[in-house]
């Protein structure tokens, strides 16, 4: 039996945010945001929301599609960098939530790779616990953690969950995965304070340290860069040739350099997954999300392979092939 995907599922807060209403603190035009990043809306989080309960509702609706419940699931990760809080687990937050009770849970933080990273993981844990069940929630939180003196990161990110039940299927499965990181480029993304390297402090609260940095260009540089050679290395060793691969889910950084990337990667002719128009990027909930929302308009078909790309802080990558087998 191959391990694959039994069900997925996704959840995006109510209140939208539009291009004016980001431009308007942040100082620039609408138009220049959509001309940047093709970004037109993403979505916030209400006051009374925290990761665990984005996490949480995309989890039941990927339980509901897979027909599995909660209770029979055998390990439960989310993978995320914006948690509740430094402790416990929100992992363990959302086991509570959703009664997962006999489930082993743990977070995982590979910033907006996490998700792909958390797929590896779980097809391991299934080799030694045939008939078995992981659910794993891509799920971040990032507008509280925007510095809105910064148009160059504050315009691109929103909050988001989504979420997939894994488990031994006859048809379709994971064939292959590669995952990497490059720790001397980690400063390209970060957050500086909040850890025991640079505790919270009055001074941190009152300056930036606390707030989601990204060097913009350099990142662009870096995923043209290194991004298509992991994925030219992943399909030669799957024995697939590129003009094979049917659909591309990636992660959602902008639609500019989204674009470029698929063209540098000889994926052009793929069907390219979206939502960063809609949703903006929502760190390692943009691949679970952007599946989720193709496989229900039913764009993705049994047999199909479908390439999942993500990247992030790190630098990390992860790539991942499916045969898809959802009917």
């Amino acid at each position: 039996m191959s391990i694959g995907i039994l069900g997925t599922g996704s959840y995006l807060p109510k209140q939208e945010v539009s291009n004016a209403e980001v431009a308007e603190r942040v100082g620039v035009d609408p138009e220049w945001i959509e001309r940047k990043t093709r970004i037109l809306n993403r979505r916030y989080a209400a006051p009374h929301e925290a990761t665990s309960d984005l996490a949480a509702a995309a989890a039941v609706a990927a339980l509901e599609q897979s027909g599995v419940a909660a209770a029979d699931l055998d390990f439960l990760i989310v993978s995320t960098s914006t948690p509740d809080s430094p402790q416990p687990p929100t992992s363990a937050v959302v086991q509570n939530l959703i009664g997962a009770r006999n489930a082993a849970c743990f977070d995982l933080n590979v910033v907006c790779a996490g998700f792909v990273y958390a797929l590896e993981i779980a097809r391991g844990l299934l080799r030694g616990r045939p008939g078995g069940r992981v659910l794993v929630i891509g799920a971040d939180l990032y507008s509280r953690c925007l510095d809105f003196g910064d148009r160059r990161t504050a315009v691109l990110l929103g909050d988001g969950a989504g979420a997939v039940v894994l488990g031994e299927t006859a048809e379709g499965g994971l064939l292959a995965t590669d995952l990497a990181t490059r720790g001397e480029d980690q400063h390209l993304i970060r957050v500086e304070a909040g850890g025991t390297r640079l505790p919270a402090s009055t001074e941190t609260v009152a300056g930036t340290g606390h707030f989601f940095k990204m060097e913009g260009r350099a990142v662009r540089d870096f995923v043209l860069a290194h991004v298509p050679p992991a994925i030219t290395g992943l399909l030669a060793r799957a024995g697939v040739r590129p003009s094979e691969v049917d659909h591309v889910v990636p992660h959602q950084p902008n639609g500019v350099l989204l674009a470029e990337l698929v063209e540098h990667a000889g994926l052009g002719h793929a069907v390219t997954h979206r939502t960063l128009e809609r949703y903006g990027n929502v760190g390692s909930a943009c691949v679970p999300v952007a599946l989720d929302a193709g496989y229900r308009a039913g764009a993705i078909r049994p047999g199909e392979l479908v390439l999942f790309s993500a990247f992030g802080g790190g630098m990390s990558m992860g790539h991942s092939l499916i045969r898809w087998g959802l009917r």
